[in-house]
């Protein structure tokens, strides 16, 4: 696993094509048991090299109801983005992930992993890459049914700032489903 880590770690398939150089970040290890699928890392993760190391790993955070050294502990979680690299900044927000890094890598990082107990699709790309047709017709319609992709996925909105419309509009997400998130992971990670 460790191997082919660092073979992406050194992948440049996108970099004609990025604002930044290429600095792929994916994390996990053979024992991770919930697989984060997300969008692309974000340029403070880009500058910084590590995931989810700002306010929106911090919402997520919030929501699964772990620590920092939970979190960032390969045997609880594996990060695995729809694309590694940061993809720059779009009008209101960064841009969507590139398409390459999905078909090139995910079916590999995959075949690692031994122990996964839950995927987390969180936004519309992963749940649309990874749903397919049982996809419903917005980001909204698949959260509010997420008992329907259990027990092997679990929906999530991206927990961007950018996002706190969504979530004071919709309520019920995290007055009912974050508490369900909170409790499937405890017993995932054998929480008291």
């Amino acid at each position: 696993m460790q191997d082919l880590l660092t073979e992406i770690r050194g992948c440049q398939v996108c970099k004609a094509h990025l604002p930044l150089e290429p600095r792929p970040i994916v994390a996990g290890s053979i024992n991770s048991k919930i697989i984060l699928v997300s969008q692309a890392p974000g340029r403070k993760a880009h500058v910084e090299n590590k995931a989810w190391d700002d306010p929106s790993g911090r919402k997520l955070r919030e929501w699964l109801g772990v620590t920092d050294d939970e979190f960032y502990n390969p045997g609880n979680f594996g990060i695995l983005p729809m694309g590694f690299c940061y993809p720059g900044k779009g009008k209101t927000g960064d841009l969507p992930p590139r398409k390459e890094c999905a078909p090139l890598w995910h079916s590999k990082v995959w075949e690692q992993f031994e122990n996964v107990k839950l995927i987390l699709l969180i936004g519309k790309y992963a749940q649309d890459q990874y749903l397919g047709k049982q996809s419903k017709k917005n980001l909204t319609d698949n959260v509010l049914h997420y008992e329907e992709y259990l027990p092997k996925f679990f929906l999530l909105p991206h927990p961007s700032p950018v996002n706190r419309f969504w979530r004071s509009k919709n309520p019920w997400f995290e007055d009912e489903v974050v508490g369900e998130l909170q409790k499937l992971v405890a017993g995932i990670l054998q929480k008291r």
